[in-house]
Order: structure tokens, then sequence, then C-alpha cells
């Protein structure tokens, strides 16, 4: 068989099986991420073995694209408006969820006796979250409520907050580890947040002017397609974030394009393919033998970083004006792990080689958990204030 052919057949094979899983998922109450994950799992190398990591040859390219329309469409939810009725919800849940998950994973794990440096690296890993798999789960379930909004806009921040908490965390290493302290990596993570907002506003300010403008007050298919893959291109090229850049163009272009009621309709008809395909893959790739590997280490840092989610959520809502069970649920609507702590794990490996083996065995692993089981408990946080929640 050809390679041509087999893209083909398992392009063709995946699009039939995201299909069976969204029929399946509405007619249960298991969130369709969970259940293509699941799949990914069942058919990719950890599995069946039925999918490799190298049948797709463009499947990174894939996951970037897919994952920028995500960050647009989260960008295109920070209305000005509703910074103005949740912004100080927005802020605080995001900044509890993420101080609260570093303090109580690298507290604990120091507990149990794990050397400082790994204990801080897993806590400022630990603040990663999953915007695809919480964005997806937060359309399935459809009302626009206080409560979604507020997560889909923390979700939109929390990649910055991640990478700067990240950043810090390895400067504290290298000093705690006695190889002195170096700023590179928080100028590191300075460019990228930074050059990842101006390349989004260089985008956007004029994403905003034409957009609309070949049909009047009717964005275009195409034009929504130039804008993410150029966003994408231009991001990796600059060695930026691909996700804040395609946020903070989604963002600058639906507060500034007025001509027409909403900017994005187009990327969310075309959306659904690529993330299906990216969840699909994702689910493949993911590496049960890591989770093996974790052990016990593997058992802490999962209960630490749930309670870190739940005491975070409850305190960043009540201080952002949440009612009490909206804050009880927040730091459970909020446990997807996504590769981004993968991510983190490998830039940590680089310069902790000693620990970098134990760094990515919990990172691969624990992301297996929390994908799994994160859309399964947002969608039962939105299950449970559905009735309560007010728009």
């Amino acid at each position: 068989m050809t390679g041509l052919a087999e893209i083909f057949i398992v392009l063709g094979a995946l699009f039939l099986a995201a299909l069976a899983a969204d029929t399946l998922g509405r007619r249960t109450r298991v969130p369709r991420v969970t259940l293509l994950l699941l799949l990914g799992l069942a058919v990719g190398e950890g599995g069946l073995g039925l999918v490799s990591n190298g049948a797709l040859p463009f499947a990174d390219a894939l996951s970037t694209i897919a994952l920028t329309m995500v960050a647009f469409l989260l960008g295109g939810t920070l209305r000005t408006e509703t910074l103005r009725a949740h912004g100080r919800a927005i802020l605080w849940l995001s900044a509890g969820i993420v101080l609260a998950t570093v303090a109580v994973v690298t507290g604990g794990l120091l507990l149990l006796g794990v050397a400082a440096p790994l204990a801080i690296l897993a806590g400022a890993i630990a603040t990663a979250t999953d915007p695809a798999a919480t964005q997806e789960v937060l359309r399935e379930h459809g009302a626009e409520t206080r409560f979604t909004l507020t997560l889909r806009g923390v979700v939109a921040v929390d990649d910055a907050w991640g990478m700067i908490v990240f950043a810090l965390a390895l400067v504290a290493a290298q000093a705690l580890g006695g190889e002195g302290m170096s700023l590179d990596h928080l100028w590191r993570a300075l460019w990228e947040l930074g050059g990842a907002l101006a390349l989004g506003l260089a985008l956007g300010l004029p994403g905003a002017v034409l957009t609309g403008r070949v049909r009047e007050g009717e964005p275009q298919q195409v034009e929504a397609l130039g804008l993410v893959f150029l966003t994408a291109g231009l991001a990796l090229w600059l060695d930026v974030s691909y996700l804040l850049a395609g946020m903070t163009a989604g963002a600058v272009i639906v507060n500034r394009a007025l001509h027409h009621d909403y900017a994005f309709h187009e990327i969310e008809r075309i959306e659904w393919p690529f993330l299906a395909l990216f969840f699909l893959l994702a689910g493949a790739t993911l590496d049960l033998a890591a989770l093996w590997a974790i052990g016990g280490l593997g058992l802490a840092y999962v209960v630490l970083r749930i309670a870190g989610r739940l005491l975070g959520g409850w305190l960043g809502g009540r201080l952002g004006g949440l009612d009490a069970r909206e804050s009880q649920l927040s730091g459970a609507a909020l446990l997807s792990q996504a590769g981004v702590a993968v991510g983190m794990a490998l830039v940590a490996a680089q310069d902790f080689p000693e620990a970098g083996e134990i760094l990515l065995s919990l990172a691969i692993g624990t992301t297996v958990i929390f994908e799994v089981i994160g859309p399964l408990t947002t969608a039962w946080a939105l299950r449970r204030l559905s009735r309560s929640a007010t728009p």
C-alpha cells in the first residue's frame, strides 16, 4: 500500500469514527471529546496499533490549525461587554486556580520528600489547562450563562498565566539546584507572551477592517482560513505562542469589526472536522506505558492537582463574585490537562536532565488521566449548574 493511499484510508476511517463518537455522545451524557480520546487510545499504538504515530505525517500541522481555530473562538468570547460584566470573575478565578495549583502541588510533593526543583517544576506544569477540550464541552453544552462565559474567559487567559509561572519556576529550580539563577527562561517567556500579543494585534486590526467586505457584512470562509493559517504560520516562524496570538487576534476582531455581528461563524462551521481529528490523534499518541511508569508520584500529583484546582476555583470564584455553588464547581470544570504540560516538561528536561525522565513520564502519564476525566467533570459541573446559572 502506497503512503498516499494509507493517508486517505486513515483519514476516512478517522472521520467516520468521529461521526460515530458524535452520535454516541448525543445519546449519552459522555462528552464526545472523551469518546474521541478513548477511541484514539483504543486504535493507537497503546491499544490495537491500527493508527501509528507516523500514519499522518501532517498530524502536527493539523493540531496547530485546530488549536489556532479554538484560540480565535476563545478570543471572540472576550467582547468588551463580556469583560465589563465578567472581567473581575475571569481575573480572580484564573489567578486563583493557577496560584493554588502551584502551591498545593509543590507543597504536597515537598511534604512527601520530593526534591525541591522537581516539586517546583511539577507544580508549574500542573497549571496547564486544555483549551480545546474545555471549549468543546462548553459548546456542546449549548446554553450561554455567566458561568460558561467566565470559564471561556479563564481558558483564554490561562496560557499566559501558565507561561509566566513556568518561567519563574525554572529560575527558582535552577537557584535551588545550585546551578545559579538564569533569567533566560523568563525573558523567553516574556518574548513568547509579548510577541504573541503583538502578532495578534498586527493581524487583528487589519483583519477587523477587511473581514466581511467582499460581501457586505458576510465574512467568507476563505477569510477565516486565511487568518487562521497566517496566524499559525507567523507564530511558528516567530517562535511565539500561536494560541495567544490567535486569541488576541480574535478578541481584536470581535471588538473592532462593528460592520457585522460576528466574525467567526465561518470558523465554527469548519472547525469540527479539524478538532475531531485532533482529539482522535491525541488519544492515539497518548502513552499508556508512561501511566504505569509514574507510580506513586503520579498518584500524588493527580490528587494534589485536583485539590489545587478545587481550592483555587473556590477561592478565586468567591473573590471574583461568583456564587457559592459556581465557586465550588469551577475547579472541577477546569481539570483537563493539555499537551502544553508535555511541552513544559520537555523544556524543563533540557535544563534538568537528572529529573527529565521523571517529569516527562509524569506529564505524559497524567495527561492521559486528565484528558479523559477532564471533559467528564466539566460536563458534570455544567449539568449541576444548568438550572441555577444566570446569563
